[in-house]
């Protein structure tokens, strides 16, 4: 079975259990509240040294790395959400160490999860702030060497008026042991 295959199984199986209500499952009640965002960010990863104490008594700095983030999200209902995200460093990892720069490849990463609302404030009349927070699997592609890992994360969501989106949030991967922080613009559709 091709991969795209299985990705189109993912999401029958995510969106199957929102129809629950009803005995006649119809493909435009599905599509009726179903909302879509896409957005542009970049994202930063704090690699961390899992010799904190060693790493504070010497001269071994580890540098965030930058990466563009591309984001989309799919809502069945208004509280869940199925996010997709792929992240494409833009500069290899960078460690300063007693006097002298190491650089390693920062591989690229594409995940999905479930998140779900926290809460929701009006600000205005057109104006909202939601809090998302949820568990995601993320695949690093590195080559032969991918591997799949959990990760959490959790985004700040500004929406004004029917379109327009900003946010910003944090991940951590664990096994890894990176922390994230994440921001962009996108849109509703």
């Amino acid at each position: 079975m091709a991969p795209g295959k299985y990705f189109s199984i993912f999401i029958l199986i995510l969106l199957l259990p929102q129809q629950g209500h009803s005995r006649e499952w119809r493909l435009d009640s599905l599509l009726k509240d179903f909302h879509f965002e896409a957005s542009f960010g970049q994202s930063l990863l704090f690699i961390s040294d899992e010799h904190s104490q060693s790493l504070l008594n010497s001269d071994n700095i580890v540098v965030p790395t930058s990466s563009w983030l591309f984001f989309t999200e799919m809502r069945t209902n208004k509280k869940c959400r199925y996010p997709l995200f792929f992240n494409l460093p833009t500069e290899s990892k960078q460690r300063y160490v007693n006097g002298t720069w190491e650089y390693k490849k920062a591989s690229p990463t594409m995940g999905t999860g479930i998140e779900f609302r926290l809460f929701q404030i009006k600000v205005s009349a057109n104006t909202k702030i939601e809090g998302e927070i949820g568990p995601l699997a993320t695949l690093v592609l590195d080559g032969k060497q991918s591997f799949v890992v959990p990760l959490v994360a959790g985004r700040l969501r500004v929406a004004r008026g029917e379109n327009f989106i900003m946010y910003m949030g944090f991940s951590y991967t664990f096994g890894l042991n990176t922390m994230g922080l994440l921001y962009g613009t996108g849109s509703n559709f």
